[in-house]
């Protein structure tokens, strides 16, 4: 019998084609410590240590409700726990944008933490910031993932320090900056234009010393984006692995999650849920989130739909 290939309509989840679904295998290298992405989705716990971040503005601001907090995420779930001593939140329905703080004082607010999580836990520790100093400071402590919204922009020291430390970096894209970066965004190619920034990000920090098996990219949902772009964005998620970096993606309780009910960041976790699973299937090997737990869940049930779905179409490739 002579086998002929059959080439099947898609099958679709969430509108994402399930021949393009894939979670390419990638090797991050944080200081020595090798995560290997691509069988499931890492889940990046936030920790902000902030008075005035959008989400959760003032819980974990003491060290110790902090450090509490961080210990819950692992029992969770967490992977990484990425710690944020400024907030970028822009100026919007709740509240004014929040205001940059000093290089001594987000110091202050995250060195403690830090030092408290790696001494308690295993978990690979993210500093969330775009200054060297502190950066340098949280890996001196034990933290081993810069996550810098500018991508090494405002702090020409960033890449060197960076390197020195053997870290890794995620370069993320944000148009303008956080206190003008939602005044009407606009672009004339948004997919293109975010691929062609990140792919010069991460070309500037080979340049600077970081191994390429350091770097995670991440398109920036929410930074720089209005509503539609964040889901373009999203629809569009599986034509950010041509870098061939690690992708990582940030939809907690943004703004665009409950804008069509006018949902405030509080009640936005259903929606979150929804774009996490999404993420996952096309391809997302970090997720950042608030609530660790609730994605734990949904990113399980999502993996096995996926793993399924692949299953069936390699079955019925052939006839």
């Amino acid at each position: 019998m002579v086998k002929r290939r059959v080439i099947l309509p898609s099958l679709c989840i969430s509108g994402v084609s399930m021949q393009s679904i894939r979670s390419p295998a990638r090797r991050l290298d944080c200081r020595g410590n090798i995560l290997q992405l691509g069988s499931r989705t890492l889940i990046m716990g936030i920790l902000n240590v902030t008075p005035d971040s959008f989400a959760d503005g003032g819980r974990y601001f003491e060290p110790r409700q902090a450090v509490e907090r961080a210990l819950q995420m692992a029992e969770e779930g967490a992977d990484i726990i990425d710690v944020g001593g400024e907030s970028t939140r822009p100026a919007g329905t709740y509240g004014a944008g929040a205001q940059p703080v000093s290089v001594d004082e987000e110091i202050r607010r995250t060195a403690p933490v830090i030092e408290e999580i790696a001494a308690r836990t295993n978990l690979i520790i993210s500093i969330d910031t775009t200054k060297a100093p502190v950066a340098q400071h949280a890996l001196r402590l034990g933290a081993s993932i810069v996550n810098d919204i500018s991508a090494m922009r405002f702090d020409p020291l960033m890449g060197a320090t960076i390197a020195q430390f053997d870290a890794a970096v995620v370069l993320m894209h944000m148009k303008g900056t956080p206190l003008t970066m939602q005044i009407e965004p606009a672009y004339d190619n948004l997919i293109r234009e975010i691929l062609d920034f990140l792919d010069e990000r991460k070309t500037a920090a080979i340049e600077a010393g970081i191994d390429p098996g350091r770097i995670l990219i991440d398109p920036g949902l929410g930074f720089g984006k209005q509503n539609a772009h964040n889901f373009e964005i999203l629809a569009r998620l599986d034509e950010f692995h041509g870098l061939g970096c690690p992708l990582m993606v940030g939809p907690s309780r943004k703004k665009f999650i409950g804008a069509s009910l006018d949902l405030p960041p509080e009640a936005r976790l259903f929606g979150t849920l929804a774009a996490v699973s999404f993420s996952a299937a096309a391809g997302a090997h970090v997720v950042r989130v608030h609530d660790v737990g609730a994605t734990v869940q949904a990113l399980r049930v999502a993996e096995q739909v996926v793993a399924a779905s692949r299953a069936e179409c390699g079955a019925r490739e052939e006839i």
